[in-house]
């Protein structure tokens, strides 16, 4: 089984990494060539374009920016859609608009391959690890074909419904990663403000009820002042706006989703969109005249 690899950046690096790792035989595509370098000196194969990604390979794995990126690789004029067939499989790991997806699905089955969204969660250091969870919608015939090569760098792989579906899971997802940050960012501004050690109270609750994966492993980082991304606050800010475009066409309030979405808008205003999201907290410490550090 040839598997193909679509978008070499801060996800995909990792994951492309993993299925080498485990033995597959992959190539791989990016727009930025060089950033491809590493993993062909690690044994995969470079396609010129996504189009001949597709013609090599049975399995295309994909995982780039945003909604038009995706329609871009899938449906330009170098797109992979000129490279599918029957019995091909695209596994798109991107985060994009669930309605868009079901459209991309269509034009690919048109050519006799099948679309899977799978979106992940879980950061860059998940994708190094192989850790990533994976929420994934399709059919099941599909999801199944893939999951021994999601297996590569996922650990949970749940597939939640049809197509697009996976994408609104990930919808939710997001929902509860930027709304527990912002509990988090609070949380140790309160510590600081009250003269705790931050290292001892992360200790103290992170084991209890308030514990979370935003608290244990981002916690650490707000107070060594280390914005090293796992996933920047301008990757996070398209996420909260198809989550927000899903929330108007639903008709459902989100407050704290919003409030966080205008909160990252002003650490975008002050340059700071490649900074990791967990540097939402530099957005509380500007109201407040405090920084949360251990000095």
């Amino acid at each position: 089984m040839k598997i193909g690899y679509a978008g070499i950046g801060i996800m995909g690096r990792g994951m492309a990494a993993n299925l080498l790792e485990a033995g597959h035989d992959l190539t791989v595509w990016n727009r930025t060539r060089e950033r491809t370098a590493p993993l062909e000196a690690a044994g995969a194969s470079v396609a010129d374009t996504p189009a001949a990604l597709a013609a090599a390979c049975d399995i295309i794995m994909m995982c780039v920016s945003d909604t038009p990126d995706v329609r871009e690789v899938t449906l330009g004029d170098n797109g992979l859609i000129h490279g599918l067939g029957a019995g091909k499989l695209i596994v798109d790991h991107s985060t994009i608009s669930a309605s868009a997806t079901r459209q991309l699905a269509e034009a690919v089955a048109a050519t006799g391959a099948s679309w899977v969204d799978a979106p992940v969660s879980g950061g860059s250091e998940g994708a190094e690890r192989g850790t990533l969870a994976i929420m994934v919608g399709g059919d099941p015939t599909d999801v199944e074909r893939a999951r021994p090569f999601m297996e590569a760098y996922g650990t949970s792989i749940t597939h939640v419904g049809p197509v697009g579906a996976g994408q609104m899971v990930k919808q939710v997802n997001q929902v509860l990663v930027v709304v527990n940050g912002l509990a988090v960012s609070e949380a140790l501004l309160l510590a600081k403000a009250g003269g705790l050690d931050l290292d001892a109270t992360i200790e103290a609750v992170k084991g209890g009820g308030a514990g979370s994966w935003m608290l244990a492993n981002r916690g650490p980082q707000i107070i060594d002042r280390d914005w090293r991304p796992g996933f920047t606050i301008d990757l996070q800010q398209k996420d909260l706006r198809l989550v927000l475009e899903s929330a108007d066409e639903l008709a459902v309030p989100l407050p704290a989703t919003s409030l966080v979405f205008q909160m990252y808008r002003a650490l975008q205003r002050r340059g700071l969109g490649g900074e990791g999201n967990h540097a939402l907290v530099k957005a509380l410490e500007e109201m407040a005249g405090l920084e949360v550090t251990r000095e």
